[in-house]
Order: C-alpha cells, then structure tokens, then sequence
C-alpha cells in the first residue's frame, strides 16, 4: 500500500486553511497520512505572501503559524528543474517544478492554467472535490 504523493496549489492550502470544505479535507488526509504531500519553498513564500494581504485580516504572527502548519504536514522538496510549461501565468510553473521533483502522482489545484493542462509529465491535475473523490474512493493509496 504507497500513499498518494501529491502537491497542492497556493489556492488549495489558503482555502483549506480558512475556509474549510474540500480543500480542508485535503489537508486532513495529509494530516492523517493517507497521502503524501509535497511543498516547496517558492510554494511556501507564495502561501505567506497571500496569507498576509490585508483583506484576510490575519496578523505575521498569524501567517507564519499557518505556515509552519503547512510544512508539518507537507515534506519540503528542492525543485532541481526550471520549468516553462505554463506561459499565461508563469508563476503557476512553481507548483509544476515541485511536483515534477517530488514524482508526484497529483497535482490539486483551483487554477484554470493548470486545471487546462489535465495532467502534465504523466502527472493528473484535479480539482479539490475530484481530489477528495479520487482519494476517498481509493483507499489503497
């Protein structure tokens, strides 16, 4: 039985940590070690970057304590490779970079540019409610 090796998008993590429903559930699986979960640390500036606009009220303090939380839950990879797949907004090519470096099976992501790819170097991207679906009806991962 191998966990799911999986990377979550910025807006996955965010989600999860603030407003709960799929995204939350994807972290409680992380949590709870039926999956694998990956980050890296451009992935990890991005996440604390957003957590500490101001429309989401939340103090250094705050961010950083959800930050720490995530890379618990997540292990850190070092992405080795650039890569350019995504040219309408090249920022999203962070999230390929670390799945790429972890091998992961599974990218989740709310995000229409990575969502269009489908699946990339043999890697599916899903969303969080097809993610949720794919692991809960799975369980031998």
């Amino acid at each position: 039985m191998t966990e799911l090796r999986v990377v979550f998008d910025s807006n996955v993590i965010i989600s999860g940590f603030l407003f709960g429903g799929h995204p939350a559930r994807l972290l409680e699986h992380g949590l709870a070690g039926s999956i694998h979960a990956f980050t890296s640390l451009p992935i990890l500036d991005e996440v604390r970057e957003v957590l500490q606009r101001t429309k989401f009220g939340l103090s250094s303090e705050q961010a950083l304590t959800f930050i720490e939380e995530l890379h618990e839950l997540c292990d850190v990879v070092t992405p080795t490779k650039r890569v350019r797949a995504i040219s309408a907004d090249p920022d999203d090519n962070i999230i390929l970079e670390c799945a790429q470096e972890a091998h992961a099976e599974l990218i989740v992501s709310g995000d229409s540019h990575l969502l269009d790819l489908g699946r990339w170097n043999g890697i599916e991207i899903l969303t969080p409610v097809d993610a949720v679906e794919k692991i809960e009806s799975h369980p031998e991962h």
